[in-house]
């Protein structure tokens, strides 16, 4: 019952990561899990190909024949860091229930291991290190949440 309430919080929701996909090609769902570093590489590759379309728009000659190499070079920018993007959003498609999964075992790991310190250390009372955890507690990356709202 204490891992429940300690990891409601925490966990990361499927349903929630699903629906940050669909703004998947700025990588706000890798974001979400942890991903950081890929989440950036999502972004860039974002960022490059709205690059290329907005040359590609602005240098094409609409009434003209001819295509300027300002639209040649757009056009290769938007399908040079597009095209991989679309893949790579398709597969997270299939990798995302892994991910949170993943992400959520870890998390409880955590727990698991900062109740197993607390446990093993009775003496230790929470709140009374100004902010900082006791010689040798285990890390704790979120703050603890009140199991009730706070209103």
């Amino acid at each position: 019952m204490l891992l429940n309430s300690e990891m409601r919080p925490r966990e990361k929701s499927l349903g929630l990561a699903y629906l940050m996909l669909i703004g998947g090609h700025l990588g706000v769902h890798r974001f979400y899990l942890k991903r950081t570093a890929t989440a950036i590489v999502q972004l860039v590759l974002f960022l490059i190909a709205a690059l290329g379309y907005i040359v590609m728009v602005t240098t094409s000659g609409f009434g003209e024949g001819e295509v300027g190499i300002g639209t040649v070079i757009g056009l290769i920018l938007f399908f040079v860091a597009g095209a991989p993007l679309f893949v790579w959003v398709i597969v997270d498609l299939f990798l995302i229930p892994g991910m949170v999964r993943g992400l959520n075992a870890q998390i409880e790991g955590e727990i698991m291991q900062q109740l197993e310190w607390i446990r093993n250390n009775p003496q230790a009372q929470r709140g009374n290190y100004g902010g900082q955890p006791p010689q040798g507690a285990p890390h704790q990356p979120y703050p603890p949440q009140p199991p009730y709202p706070q209103g």
